[in-house]
């Protein structure tokens, strides 16, 4: 996030703090960690059994290509770091549950979490305005997939709704998220996916291609819709908006802006 939004929850009109976050519109990255992928970094169980087994006969020319379709931001900076720098700021992560995971692996990564955030994780169960947590010192809200290990702790929260339309064309992704839409918001915080995803056809018609090659010329296209988009409590409004390789243009200002809607009256 540059310089321009760094405070920009602490920035918001004064209204605005009482406000539920998931009434707000909130800039996400999807993937966010993928910035640090590199060539060593192993297969996911989740890949198909063709990739694996190409995995193993030839590492050296299969893992370039998964690098290049898994890649989904350019880099970020530490999160640790960047909440010190910005005592009002307040950040939302979403974790997976992958197939495969130990009940000592889940164990492990929740104890990462709390040496990592301690107290500043807000507990399950709390109020989510930006004055509430700001009060208690809560800075970050941490949503799990696996039910068991987020019934254990109560610092994490359930998991987040993502509207995810595993779409290749802009279009295709668009009249998804409006038919999701149409269905309803989920009453508390979730994620419109605006992300693009390839799929085996196309990366055998793009050998030279990537998913940056691939998301970068629709981002214009995406944005026009981001634009257009309210958050609040109606059915149709949107919280959370995640794309990828969010610092490649407009994106997070334009997610920000959208919280202006809330003020007309």
């Amino acid at each position: 996030m540059n310089s321009t939004n760094a405070q920009w929850m602490s920035e918001l009109p004064p209204r605005l703090w009482d406000i539920p976050l998931h009434h707000l519109s909130i800039p996400g990255s999807h993937d966010t960690m993928t910035y640090c992928l590199n060539k060593k970094s192993p297969v996911s169980q989740n890949e198909s059994k063709l990739l694996q087994v190409l995995n193993k006969v030839v590492p050296c020319i299969t893992r370039p290509v998964i690098l290049k379709w898994s890649t989904t931001q350019d880099t970020l900076t530490d999160i640790s770091e960047w909440l010190q720098n910005h005592p009002k700021e307040v950040v939302i992560l979403a974790c997976r549950n992958f197939e495969g995971m130990t009940a000592e692996l889940h164990q492990y990564l929740v104890t990462c979490i709390k040496n990592i955030f301690g107290k500043t994780l807000c507990p399950r169960g709390e109020l989510l305005t930006l004055k509430h947590l700001w009060r208690h010192g809560y800075r970050v809200i941490v949503s799990y997939e696996d039910e068991i290990t987020m019934h254990r702790h109560k610092e994490l929260w359930p998991g987040i709704p993502y509207w995810w339309g595993n779409k290749v064309k802009r279009d295709d992704l668009i009249c998804y998220l409006e038919s999701m839409k149409e269905s309803g918001r989920p009453d508390e915080l979730f994620v419109a996916g605006i992300n693009l995803t390839e799929n085996f056809p196309y990366i055998m018609a793009h050998p030279s291609g990537s998913l940056k090659k691939m998301t970068l010329p629709n981002l214009p296209y995406l944005n026009a819709w981001v634009q257009k988009q309210c958050p609040g409590p109606g059915t149709k409004c949107t919280n959370i908006i995640a794309g990828d390789f969010v610092g490649s243009d407009s994106f997070v200002s334009d997610v920000i802006a959208l919280n202006q809607k809330l003020l007309i009256d």
